[in-house]
């Protein structure tokens, strides 16, 4: 019998994490998440501000960062391409829902 602990977070959306909290909670190594605030896939709070902190929403995004980098090798730059295509098709879905919800019903 194999047994699994989940770990359950709950942020408002005023929550704040630093930058050392998002990298133990995400998986994430220092050199990745950097990596992705480089690239702009990640943005801190205020860029100027040190240590980083970071809106808990990101926590999310760093999480899934290292889902790809696990579940498919990809180095950091990899997965900030993944991200940001995998943020378009969510634009693009939601642009989507938006201009069905606008349609005469029998044209849907």
């Amino acid at each position: 019998m194999r047994v699994e602990l989940t770990e359950v977070l709950w942020f408002d959306e005023r929550h704040e994490l630093s930058q050392r909290e998002l990298v133990e909670r995400s998986g994430l190594t220092e050199a990745e998440l950097q990596e992705l605030v480089d690239s702009g896939v990640i943005a801190p709070v205020d860029p100027e501000r040190a240590p980083r902190h970071f809106r808990a929403e990101c926590i999310v995004t760093a999480k899934t960062a290292c889902r790809l980098r696990d579940d498919f090798e990809l180095d950091a730059h990899g997965m900030a391409v993944a991200l940001t295509l995998l943020e378009r098709v969510r634009d693009l879905e939601e642009q989507l829902r938006d201009l069905r919800a606008k349609l005469p019903r029998q044209l849907r």
